[in-house]
């Protein structure tokens, strides 16, 4: 288990606590030069703290990997889950999320919040709109179906490992799903319950955020063609 995280002190415990561990091996909190204690909260739930002191969401996801790799090669996981750091997803849902992995052999599994149950001003309408249209582009452009470009998603170590992820910042997620189309993946979305999060979005909660994330969004699609 993989949780970027940036000054989400009043979250991240919560998360960590909340996520099965007969499940999981080890849960990673990759810790992205947070001005807070979410590194310290992380740590006394029992999580594994990275520290990444380069910003982005995608840096500290890779922090995350390198952490794993750095392990023997016996001691790296079959499965990895990404999960946020601010309580919007359900970790109780992590069975649901990997067992597509497990019982049809897919590579990578997309936590569709389209197509589940998105508590009311959980998303706003930008990233709403954002989703559509980036979801849209690679049905276009890529020939694959995606409804969403859930953060809470699962995928093979070695496919993982083998992908070519080198995103630092904002385009993280649909990088990982424009390649495994490139690739051929098999790769599946499962319906999801979301809420509000706790605290305020670093990206969608500002207008240079959104600004931002939707920019690399779209670069990242087109880049890779």
């Amino acid at each position: 288990m993989i949780i970027p995280a940036f000054n989400e002190e009043e979250s991240i415990g919560l998360v960590v606590t909340e996520i099965p561990r007969e499940l999981t091996r080890e849960i990673i909190v990759c810790n992205n030069n947070s001005q807070d204690r979410t590194a310290e909260v992380a740590r006394a739930a029992g999580a594994t703290v990275v520290d990444e002191q380069r910003a982005g969401y995608g840096s500290a996801c890779l922090a995350g990997m390198a952490h794993i790799l750095a392990k023997p090669t016996n001691k790296q996981p079959d499965i990895v889950v990404f999960l946020d750091g601010d309580h919007s997803d359900y970790p109780e849902q992590m069975a649901e999320l990997i067992a597509p992995i497990i019982n049809q052999d897919a590579d990578l599994v997309i936590g569709s919040r389209a197509t589940g149950d998105l508590e009311k001003g959980a998303m706003q309408p930008q990233q709403i709109f954002g989703n559509w249209l980036a979801t849209t582009l690679i049905r276009i452009l890529y020939k694959y179906e995606f409804t969403d470009l859930g953060p809470f998603r699962a995928v093979k170590w070695p496919v993982l490992r083998d992908l070519g992820m080198n995103d630092p910042d904002f385009g993280w997620t649909v990088e990982m799903q424009v390649r495994a189309a490139k690739a051929g993946l098999h790769c599946v979305e499962v319906p999801m319950r979301y809420r509000r999060r706790i605290g305020t979005s670093k990206i969608s909660g500002t207008v240079k955020g959104t600004f931002l994330a939707g920019h690399k969004i779209l670069w990242t699609i087109f880049k890779l063609l």
